[in-house]
């Protein structure tokens, strides 16, 4: 008889004290729309790897490249892995006028990721300083399926490019913190009804456009060199400019 009760108690002491330590402790809540960083990536980029990049051409150019003035751009892509390869992207003026210029994407390689609906894409960038660089994070596939996570030019020091172009939708945010050589985190979420920019910490865009519950697209990361339509081509007395990548991650819910 005192065994039973002795186990009725403990049993009732049991479920006391789950009960109160329930109470005194409640389940968090569920976020989805929570820090990106907090769950793991799904890609984190290894500019070096043949597997997942590409370097030197992408179907975004005529013919896969390796120009393309119709885009006002002095560009010829090269695969040269010192454009690319270490993160840091450069150009470098040609005999004939053009600039050599490092891209990687992420289309054609073997792994051939693509982000989707719902990703977020983080990444640190330090700025170009010459006149004429056009550094770029933007999505492609099959002609169409553009996100520009950024696009900068050094003529409007402080102003970055901030565009949707599958629903449209577009932002020239200008940031005290952005300027030539200057560090700038990002982070974007390809939303299904909107596109959302943060800016070093701070959401400064929502386009309330999105891209759709079945987009997807292809990365690709460049430098390239304005013509001087749109942007005043690079002064004569440079020869070669560069922007650099610190990291670039996609995180999937």
């Amino acid at each position: 008889m005192l065994t039973q009760v002795l186990d009725r108690i403990r049993r009732l002491l049991g479920r006391s004290t789950s009960a109160s330590t329930s109470a005194s402790a409640p389940t968090p809540e569920r976020d989805s729309a929570g820090p990106a960083s907090a769950r793991a990536p799904v890609f984190t980029a290894d500019f070096g790897s043949t597997r997942q990049w590409v370097a030197g051409r992408s179907w975004a150019y005529p013919n896969g490249g390796p120009t393309n003035p119709g885009d006002n751009k002095l560009d010829h892509l090269v695969a040269d892995p010192s454009f690319s390869r270490s993160g840091t992207f450069r150009a470098v003026r040609r005999p004939d006028g053009n600039w050599n210029t490092g891209l990687l994407t992420t289309e054609g390689s073997e792994e051939g990721f693509m982000v989707r609906t719902g990703d977020v894409l983080e990444s640190r960038v330090r700025l170009p300083a010459e006149l004429g660089a056009w550094p770029a994070i933007w999505t492609w596939l099959d002609g169409d399926n553009e996100i520009d996570v950024f696009e900068y030019h050094p003529d409007n020091a402080d102003l970055l490019e901030l565009s949707n172009h599958v629903k449209g939708g577009s932002r020239y945010h200008r940031d005290p913190s952005v300027g030539p050589g200057r560090w700038v985190d990002l982070k974007v979420e390809f939303g299904s009804r909107s596109v959302v920019w943060w800016v070093n910490g701070k959401q400064v865009f929502a386009d309330r456009r999105g891209v759709g519950r079945r987009w997807r697209a292809y990365l690709i990361v460049n430098l390239s060199v304005c013509a001087g339509r749109y942007h005043p081509a690079p002064d004569r007395a440079v020869s070669e400019m560069s922007f650099e990548v610190a990291y670039l991650r996609v995180i999937r819910p």
